[in-house]
């Protein structure tokens, strides 16, 4: 796997080393102790899926709140979705930044987002599948999220939503959430 750091500390893009013959290819996706060599946290208490029918859903902006802060691994596993992490940390000097990247079934890209940033996703195509690596089993009284078109964050999403849930077309933005 190879390792490339992204402008947000902690946050990495992660390309597969595919190994191709006749029969296609095989390659790591994870692995724990290679994570821990690049500082990231290896351990997996839980892995989840999403799936999206339509293209222009979005998911997001999310996190869990201490002590049930995540680290994630996500990949696309089905077609693709531009991908966005926000930094909520509170002494963070890069505090509300965000980076995207495209995922997709074709690139298999994988994002990795440390404890203390938001996440949220829309998909660029029907019938996406997400798939996460989680390092905090999921507490649904932990659950926090910011509104995904927070004029202060600016997060320049590709396509306007087409699907949003009632839930994040209502959360607030991100200063009434985190100061």
């Amino acid at each position: 796997m190879t390792f490339i750091k992204t402008k947000l500390p902690g946050v990495m893009i992660i390309e597969i080393e595919p190994q191709t013959d006749e029969r296609g290819f095989f390659a790591r996706v994870f692995c724990a102790e290679e994570f821990a060599q690049h500082g990231l946290n290896g351990n997996v208490a839980q892995s989840s899926v999403s799936f999206n029918h339509h293209k222009g859903t979005l998911r997001g902006m999310h996190w869990q709140s201490p002590p049930h802060a995540e680290d994630k691994l996500v990949r696309c596993t089905a077609g693709s979705i531009f991908d966005v992490v926000v930094d909520i940390g509170a002494d963070s000097p890069h505090r509300g930044q965000w980076y995207a990247s495209e995922l997709s079934a074709e690139n298999r890209k994988m994002l990795y987002i440390p404890r203390g940033y938001a996440h949220g996703f829309l998909t660029l195509a029907n019938n996406t599948e997400i798939f996460y690596q989680i390092s905090t089993p999921y507490a649904p009284s932990a659950t926090r999220g910011f509104r995904w078109d927070d004029p202060d964050v600016a997060i320049k999403w590709p396509l306007a939503p087409t699907v949003i849930s009632a839930r994040d077309r209502t959360y607030p933005n991100l200063r009434e959430v985190i100061g």
